[in-house]
């Protein structure tokens, strides 16, 4: 009966031992199957950031761009005012032209020749913003005036 007993202790330990050995095996490789998921996780994290620091790059620097045409505006061939005439708001409109007044103040035209014109620069494929689209839908409706204001001094 020993050697019966002695058996079945030595079965039931390497049940035991083949249970824990292959469930650390199963542990592990759920473990390094885990850490290669977090691995790849990372990857993607680390250049999807790297994604957007380039747009956002990319988006200052066209947005920089814009604002420097803005200001050079009454430099390129497309701007048809004497820069002169030009003042530069830069918001909610980049300029009003006073198209014609240089000429009026030296004498050449009369001042019914005069014209305001309110201009926005626009460079790719930038759009008016819904502010500017108001304000050139007023011009059109012509809501529109000229006020003096007078400040007196205390």
């Amino acid at each position: 009966m020993s050697i019966w007993v002695a058996a079945f202790i030595g079965g039931l330990i390497g049940v035991v031992l083949t249970t824990l050995l292959l469930s650390n095996f199963r542990n592990g490789k759920i473990q390094a199957e885990y850490e290669q998921y977090i691995a790849q996780l990372e990857l993607e994290h680390r250049e999807a950031l790297e994604e957007a620091r380039r747009k956002s790059v990319n988006t200052s620097r066209a947005v920089l761009k814009g604002k420097m045409a803005e200001q050079f505006a009454p430099l390129f061939p497309q701007f048809n005012y004497l820069p002169a005439d030009a003042r530069f708001l830069g918001d909610p409109i980049d300029y009003v032209v006073f198209n014609g007044y240089s000429e009026f103040r030296d004498g050449e035209i009369s001042a019914d020749e005069i014209e305001v014109v309110l201009i926005d620069i626009k460079s790719g494929r930038a759009r008016l913003s819904k502010g500017q689209q108001a304000i050139a839908n007023a011009i059109r409706a012509g809501r529109v005036r000229f006020e003096t204001i007078r400040i007196d001094q205390i």
